[in-house]
């Protein structure tokens, strides 16, 4: 057996702690795909909880500051796409204002010797303080750590300031055994025996985290897209926060980039399949509605100037968007006349193909937790469905550009299929609030812009070319 170190929080102060850890801290959060602030220093790191959840395993809640952060329109201050969750996309909402500093959930182990196993793991050793020489790790890439988490899951408690929940009617077994995925961006997902998925919020704000609330609450009103949580975490200090949520994983599921680059690859039809998912997106919508009802009008005027304020911003930084601006501002002062469309009500605020799931025939729609660098507030505020309509119309587009030559027909009967399925479900067409959806859609390809000629400026293509077309024919 491994040796460990156990610390009792009353034993250690947070000098000591952060005497042993911090170092490594600061030189191993930059790195990681999870953390906002990539690549720049951690200037400030401040220990804001820790609770031991066996010996030798520390879950901790880090502050984090950074210097050289620079004003960022979107709010979006790092982040790298990919796989499904690539810009087809899987490119954040736009909207928001920029953190100045964020928390982080970590689970630590600590061992002397470190199992070879847990080698991709290793943080580093400690060289100063009370944990000198011992190896530090990352706790959730170890099978043991993994194991007794769902153990805490399955008997609902309380250990320091955390408060381990369940549904008692969907009762857990034991034994499952656990395996990291490698795909996940803002989060980190342990499955348990294919059976559950445990989805560990990485950065935390105050307040319930969307995707255990809106869960929670379609699951009441019947709706059966969205897979119902069946146990949670919480954290009660510096305040309440939630910190992960296990619900049913569908294992032999495939998400809708991958099959929609499948059916680009292979020539198949995709129209069949959008037009299912335009009635699911449909029915969650319904459902959001109802669970949530003091949505309310969406207010037009201050919706077109934060568009036209995000344009404003993004053509200062790309020189390619600065011919088109007018054209595009245009489309933004045209919401303001045009009708306002269903009311507003909470939406999921950042859907794409990467965010829905097909088994067998039926589409599952996940990951409500929103842009993980806005405001919880904001996430949790009602929004036009348009304005997640407009996200996968985008989704359609970046897929069918993934393959040359361009196939624009696949995409535009994709999006025809699409909003004919959300028609058929919801009582009103998409297409016929055209001044509407132009505007939302314009909103996202402005940020796609912005984001593509930061971070991947070989794909500026892809957005610029909807930004012509929305801007020259508008359509």
């Amino acid at each position: 057996m491994p040796k460990t170190a156990s610390l009792q929080p009353s034993n250690i102060g947070a000098g000591q702690r952060l005497a042993s850890l911090g170092e490594l801290l600061r030189d191993w959060l930059p790195h990681q795909r999870w953390f906002a602030g990539k690549h720049r220093p951690v200037t400030d790191l401040r220990l804001l909880s820790m609770t031991e959840l066996y010996p030798g395993c520390l879950h901790l809640l880090v502050h984090t500051g950074h210097t050289g952060t620079h004003a960022d329109p979107t709010g979006v201050l790092s982040g790298h796409p990919g796989g499904p969750t690539a810009p087809a996309g899987g490119v954040p909402a736009p909207g928001g204002t920029p953190a100045t500093g964020d928390c982080y959930q970590l689970l630590i182990g600590i061992q002397a010797h470190l199992s070879p196993r847990l080698g991709r793991a290793l943080i580093g050793r400690a060289d100063v303080g009370p944990l000198a020489g011992m190896a530090v790790y990352d706790a959730f890439q170890d099978p043991r750590s993994a194991h007794l988490l769902l153990e805490r899951l399955r008997h609902p408690g309380t250990l320091g300031p955390l408060r381990f929940e369940a549904d008692p009617d969907k009762p857990v077994p034991a034994g499952l055994a656990p395996r990291l995925l490698d795909a996940e961006q803002s989060n980190s997902s342990l499955v348990y025996g294919d059976a559950f998925i445990l989805k560990v919020f990485r950065r935390i704000q105050p307040g319930v985290n969307p995707d255990l609330e809106v869960p929670v609450a379609l699951a009441a009103q019947g709706c059966d897209r969205v897979p119902a949580p069946v146990a949670w975490f919480r954290t009660t200090q510096p305040q309440e926060a939630t910190l992960g949520v296990l619900q049913p994983f569908l294992p032999d599921a495939s998400d809708g980039w991958t099959l929609a680059l499948h059916a680009l690859a292979t020539g198949d039809d995709f129209t069949a399949q959008a037009h299912e998912l335009g009635r699911a997106t449909a029915d969650v919508h319904l459902a959001l509605a109802a669970a949530f009802p003091d949505g309310g009008r969406g207010e037009t005027a201050r919706t077109a100037a934060g568009m036209t304020e995000r344009l404003d911003a993004a053509a200062r930084s790309v020189p390619q968007l600065r011919p088109y601006v007018p054209g595009l501002r245009g489309a933004f002062n045209a919401l303001t006349a045009c009708d306002p469309g269903p009311p507003a009500q909470r939406i999921h605020g950042d859907l794409h193909l990467g965010q829905v799931l097909r088994a067998g025939r039926d589409w599952f729609v996940i990951d409500f937790e929103g842009e993980p660098s806005r405001p919880l507030a904001e996430r949790r505020s009602a929004h036009s469905p348009v304005r997640d309509i407009a996200g996968m119309l985008r989704s359609f587009d970046y897929a069918a550009r993934q393959r040359r030559p361009w196939r624009p027909e696949w995409a535009r009967r994709c999006r025809e299929a699409y909003c004919a399925g959300y028609a058929a479900r919801a009582g009103w067409d998409p297409r016929a609030k055209h001044g509407l959806l132009r505007a939302y859609e314009t909103d996202r390809a402005v940020y796609e812009v912005l984001y593509e000629a930061r971070h991947r400026p070989d794909w500026l293509p892809v957005p610029m070319a909807a930004i012509e077309r929305l801007a020259v024919r508008g359509d």
